[in-house]
């Protein structure tokens, strides 16, 4: 039966020893409530670290650990004090946690760490393919394990994998500054769907692609490899229901039942007719922006004074990273602006800020999230923020006032909140003064619809949309893959092709025997190449023709000395052999001269595009362009062009990242009619790579074995992955088995 394999850094798990006995706690928050539904009963595993290092473990207590955790349907990866150090607080926490939130100061690029982030990420994968089965379908979890999605399809390409991640993901020009940052996305490309919080995380990923790999992204898909992956946002909830039923627990429980905290906060709240208390809820992070929270809030008492002594700042800063340097700079940047506005505006009877650095049981976050009636979440960057609609959840009046951050991942979809800019302390000033003068009917107002979002798309709902989403993408992959060419249907092709008594191959050159380069004049063929179409020539009844949008004087340099028919410039020239060139079409060129100019005109505005001049044809080539700019220079070139041509039997070709102006008479098609014309086939080989071969693949008969080189939309029966797998597959030919 095929399982289900959730992977993040962590289990689900507190494990903790006394006097050699286990301890297990399961965790409490976000990914483990969402993963509740996915990971149930003896259908799925959890792999991550146990918390556990391996030098404080000797062999008869690891068995026990693995023995216990398995009880929960949980497999633990064995990590050691040294990557804890270099994968974990080196690159996981140094690099990619502070790069990715746009903290370049914080940023370092340590090789050593990276070796470390590569060697844990083998061990996950390790882990994971041995409980791994074909059909199973794996969930991998966040920046740490970037590169495990591509370890683990590389082994196992018939596993469905899915990878989201819990952070926001930067911009191209952030995220190139990376030393490893083709490692990265290739190795996130092992999923065959990508999760993020937002639509712009989803976009900003999808430029790096396209800009770094230069992979052709359509909408949110991305052809890699032979396969066609998904890209697509997803916002994380909160367990709603949990929340919201606490909140009504602790409005009904009496007197007696109290927690301390709530009666220093009912004290506050009853010290005058109109104090009010505002709420502020973090880990103590640099990426949250709570020194500019407390400088804001300073500024607004400030601005306006008639809120003092009557309003109350709540700051629960949960400690995070307390070994890390930067974060215990943040620790004392933060003691110290509490204490100096503390000192600057308390009275005998108030004081400003209460300052709580510790974590708080679940019943005294629901004391605070009941109590005050403006939560302040301002942090510079974050991927959601769950605790604004942890917020939200509990006010179960439908009173209360959010103040959200614009930079937080929760306020694509939480418009009602009144948002922010964290870093402008004149707005925050003012959106505080007008959230503790909000009518009520107001809040009610604004929070009905933010309620109704938030128990609609809960944690639970968001896992069970991701999971629904992957297993669509495994039900596409099962359509494609059966076009692909297998060993099954190669014995088929090998057969056929000895079988034959006359038999035609069609190879198409740039993108199907060799690679493209930005340059056309540097795809010249290696030795192994010319060998390699030498040998098929040379077979018995085998005509051998390459037909190509190359020039005629480029393949005369190339080819004009070996015995093999030469089709150019798409169907306008045809070499046999050692004879002469014979034109197949009579061309007329003055167009060409009142074309170019305009051509010219997206060069100079394009860098990187430059016009290749053959006999009959223009082609503007944009591979080695900025891939956004080129394909909006592209659509705006098409549509000029088209609208100048349409009455000169013209045609605009777009090939791959190239767009060609030639004869409307003229196409691969009509020049390998040319070829069925004049013998009797009884075998027809064809490939190709782009657009310019399905006029080919269209022409030819049923029967004949048509190939596309990369998995794209095709009129061909078969596809191959890239060129390597090309000439792999030509060998064949000359083996007469597979």
């Amino acid at each position: 039966m095929n399982k289900t394999i959730i992977v993040s850094n962590r289990l689900p798990l507190q494990i903790s020893l006394h006097n050699n006995n286990l301890v297990l706690t399961p965790s409490v928050g976000g990914l483990a409530t969402g993963m509740k539904s996915v990971h149930e009963g003896g259908k799925s595993l959890w792999i991550g670290w146990s918390g556990l290092k391996e030098e404080d473990l000797d062999p008869k207590l690891t068995e026990k650990v693995n023995a216990a955790i398995a009880k929960e349907n949980c497999a633990a990866v064995s990590l050691t004090g040294k990557d804890l150090n270099n994968f974990y607080y080196g690159f996981s926490n140094n690099t990619l946690w502070p790069m990715f939130h746009y903290f370049m100061e914080y940023t370092t690029f340590e090789g050593k760490h990276w070796e470390s982030y590569k060697e844990v990420n083998r061990k996950f994968a390790e882990t994971v393919l041995e409980h791994t089965n074909d059909g199973d379908t794996i969930w991998v979890h966040d920046y740490q394990l970037l590169l495990l999605p591509e370890l683990i399809k590389r082994e196992r390409p018939n596993v469905s994998v899915g990878f989201f991640l819990h952070i926001p993901f930067p911009s191209y020009e952030v995220f190139r500054a990376l030393p490893w940052r083709e490692e990265l996305l290739n190795g996130m490309l092992g999923a065959d769907l990508l999760g993020f919080h937002t639509y712009d995380y989803e976009r900003h990923f999808l430029s790096s692609v396209r800009r770094i790999l230069r992979l052709d992204t359509h909408f949110n898909e991305i052809s890699y490899q032979g396969r066609t992956l998904r890209v697509d946002s997803f916002p994380m909830g909160i367990d709603y229901n949990k929340f919201r039923n606490a909140a009504i627990a602790h409005h009904e429980q009496g007197p007696e039942y109290k927690s301390d905290l709530k009666k220093r906060l009912d004290a506050h709240l009853q010290s005058a007719p109109d104090a009010k208390m505002i709420l502020s809820i973090d880990r103590l992070d640099y990426t949250k922006g709570i020194p500019n929270r407390l400088k804001a809030f300073e500024y607004f008492l400030d601005k306006y004074p008639q809120f003092r002594e009557k309003v109350r700042f709540i700051l629960l800063a949960v400690p995070s990273r307390s070994n890390v340097p930067q974060y215990q700079l943040l620790k004392k940047e933060t003691d110290e602006l509490v204490g100096r506005i503390n000192g600057k505006f308390s009275t005998v009877n108030w004081t400003p800020i209460w300052y709580f650095y510790r974590s708080m049981p679940f019943e005294n976050l629901i004391d605070l999230y009941t109590s005050c009636g403006v939560a302040l979440i301002t942090p510079i960057r974050d991927g959601m923020n769950l605790v604004a609609k942890e917020y939200i959840a509990t006010r179960v009046d439908k009173d209360g006032v959010l103040v959200l951050s614009e930079m937080a991942g929760a306020a694509k979809e939480m418009n009602e909140a009144l948002l922010i800019n964290p870093n402008n302390f004149e707005q925050i000033a003012d959106t505080l003064k007008r959230a503790l003068e909000m009518t009520e009917e107001e809040q009610a107002e604004r929070n009905a619809f933010m309620q109704r979002r938030l128990e609609r798309y809960s944690v639970e709902k968001w896992a069970k949309e991701f999971m629904k989403a992957l297993h669509a993408t495994k039900q596409q992959h099962h359509v494609i893959v059966s076009k692909k060419i297998t060993p099954e249907i190669k014995k088929q092709l090998f057969g056929s092709y000895y079988k034959a008594k006359r038999k035609l191959i069609l190879l198409d050159y740039d993108g199907t025997l060799v690679n493209f380069t930005n340059i056309p004049k540097d795809a010249k063929p290696d030795d192994a190449l010319y060998d390699l179409l030498d040998d098929l020539s040379n077979q018995e009844n085998t005509d051998l023709v390459l037909i190509s949008g190359r020039d005629k004087e480029t393949f005369t340099k190339w080819f004009g000395d070996r015995r093999y028919t030469l089709i150019v410039e798409h169907g306008v020239w045809l070499k046999s052999g050692y004879k002469e060139w014979q034109a197949l079409e009579k061309l007329k060129k003055e167009w060409m001269n009142n074309l170019r100019p305009i051509i010219e005109t997206f060069v100079d505005r394009t860098p990187g595009t430059f016009i290749e001049e053959k006999n009959f044809s223009l082609a503007w080539h944009f591979r080695k362009a900025d891939p956004e700019l080129a394909q909006q220079r592209a659509t705006e070139l098409k549509t000029v062009l088209t609208s100048l041509i349409s009455n000169h039997e013209l045609s605009v070709l777009e090939g791959n990242k190239v767009i060609e102006i030639k004869s409307s008479n003229v196409n691969k098609g009509r020049a390998s009619s040319r070829l069925l014309a004049e013998k009797d086939y009884d075998f027809i080989f064809a490939i190709g790579d782009d657009w310019t071969d399905e006029y080919m693949f269209r022409e030819l008969p049923e029967e004949a074995y048509t190939v596309k080189v990369g998995l794209k939309e095709t009129s061909a029966r078969y596809y191959i992955k890239d060129t390597d797998s090309v000439r792999e597959l030509l060998k064949g030919f000359l083996k007469g088995k597979v």
